[in-house]
């Protein structure tokens, strides 16, 4: 077995791993901010009870998630954590075109960046309707 492909595969893993491990960390400082901003969610229930409805305002657009996490607010960097996790594949997928291009393997690049468009388009897709 060559040294080419262990390469990429731990370049793969660096990206997986890495946006994993930096939406979990992310994740859990907004959970940290918003328990220490309203310490009232560890004493009552209807006060935790709020935070979790389906009906409360949360940050739904990515420029608000933003704005929030430079507020400072808890459910923005929260939600900016997942934000990142959901990227953490379209990054991979992004270092594979990489990839690719470096091997000069053509028709992968082409299928990757098909496979890197269609899920770019279904994001502006999803956030339009």
């Amino acid at each position: 077995m060559s040294d080419e492909p262990r390469w990429v595969d731990r370049l793969i893993s660096y990206v997986l791993r890495g946006g994993v491990t930096i939406s979990v960390i992310v994740v859990l400082a907004g959970l940290i901010i918003t328990f220490a901003h309203h310490r009232e969610y560890f004493r009552s229930r209807p006060a935790l009870g709020a935070l979790t409805n389906p009906g409360a305002s949360y940050p739904s657009t990515i420029g608000a998630v933003i704005e929030g996490a430079r507020e400072g607010r808890g459910q923005a960097i929260v939600s900016l954590g997942l934000l990142l996790l959901i990227a953490t594949p379209v990054a991979r997928v992004a270092v594979s075109i990489a990839v690719f291009v470096i091997e000069r393997d053509r028709l992968y690049v082409v299928i990757t960046a098909v496979v890197l468009a269609l899920l770019l388009l279904s994001f502006v897709l999803g956030a339009s309707g």
